[in-house]
């Protein structure tokens, strides 16, 4: 199976709570109630509130065959979430590496559990693999197991790690980290921070303390704040993102565990409200699960393909 299957696969959850409020408009003209039916089903699957209502308006305005039954309306829905998506559709990390200062510094931000730290590991064995030099940095010191986990990555991949013991200041790690990019010739520095909680002030507050050491010891850095967002939480993923923004700059978006969620479409919900650029989306657990974000094929993947 290869990535772009699995990506069908794993939506299909969100894909079928769509399609059943569609087999409803069968043979029949679209009626109030009907579209109401559909628009509950649309925001379910976390499409967000703004994006519904645009395309039920669109929708609505719709005339003859292309709004008639329930093809249709999955033709216009497709659309309308390409159009949306399109806009944030964006230059992959490996552009941005590639064009980019010398290292070139990504900081990886978010809450617990939402895959930050293997997310951070299989960038930096994409980087190996591109015959790139990364360097890893351990700077979630709060808990040790995310500090093993790391050495665990660095050490089946190959790749060189900065760390520090449990408990340590996260920025002094930061600032080891840098200075130990310049002495080996690290090309990309990939660091991983303690998974916050948003509504945590101290926490956001150390977040900026580590922006402000990278920016003193290398100016322009970081060149990418990746902030990773576990898609099965829906609209609590848009908080997140909405606050994070607004704490830290956030410059790139990384979904990971769409594989089996029926919040599939919060990546629309996202790319509507917020604007910022959706690099990479994820569907399991190996490296190449980790793929750039392509608007036209995750909108095929989640409602079938070509129509």
């Amino acid at each position: 199976m290869n990535w772009l299957e699995r990506l069908s696969d794993g939506l299909a959850k969100t894909r079928q709570g769509v399609r059943d409020s569609l087999q409803g408009l069968v043979g029949r003209r679209p009626d109030a109630a009907l579209l109401d039916e559909l628009e509950a089903a649309l925001i379910t699957a976390d499409l967000g509130i703004r994006t519904v209502e645009r395309f039920m308006g669109r929708l609505r305005d719709a005339r003859g065959a292309e709004a008639a039954g329930s093809d249709g309306i999955l033709r216009v829905l497709k659309q309308h979430l390409l159009d949306t998506l399109q806009g944030s559709e964006a230059e992959s990390l490996g552009a941005l590496v590639a064009r980019g200062p010398v290292p070139f510094v990504i900081l990886a931000v978010g809450v617990n559990g939402v895959g930050k730290t293997t997310t951070v590991a299989k960038l930096a064995q994409r980087f190996q693999d591109e015959g790139k030099r990364p360097l890893l940095v351990a700077a979630d010191t709060f808990r040790a197991a995310a500090i093993e986990q790391l050495d665990v990555w660095a050490g089946r991949i190959g790749v060189e790690l900065i760390r520090h013991r449990q408990g340590a200041d996260p920025s002094a790690v930061v600032f080891d980290g840098i200075a130990a990019a310049k002495a080996r010739g690290a090309q990309v520095v990939l660091i991983d921070t303690a998974g916050r909680l948003h509504t945590k002030t101290n926490l956001m507050d150390e977040l900026r303390k580590i922006k402000r050491v990278l920016a003193r010891e290398l100016p322009g850095a970081p060149h990418e704040v990746l902030l990773v967002l576990d898609a099965t939480v829906g609209q609590n993923a848009l908080s997140q993102a909405r606050q994070f923004h607004e704490a830290v700059g956030v410059t790139g978006l990384a979904l990971t565990k769409l594989d089996g969620t029926a919040r599939g479409g919060i990546v629309v919900a996202i790319a509507e409200e917020l604007k910022i650029p959706v690099r990479l989306i994820g569907v399991g657990e190996q490296a190449d699960d980790l793929q750039d974000f392509q608007a036209q094929a995750f909108v095929d993947a989640l409602f079938g393909g070509s129509d």
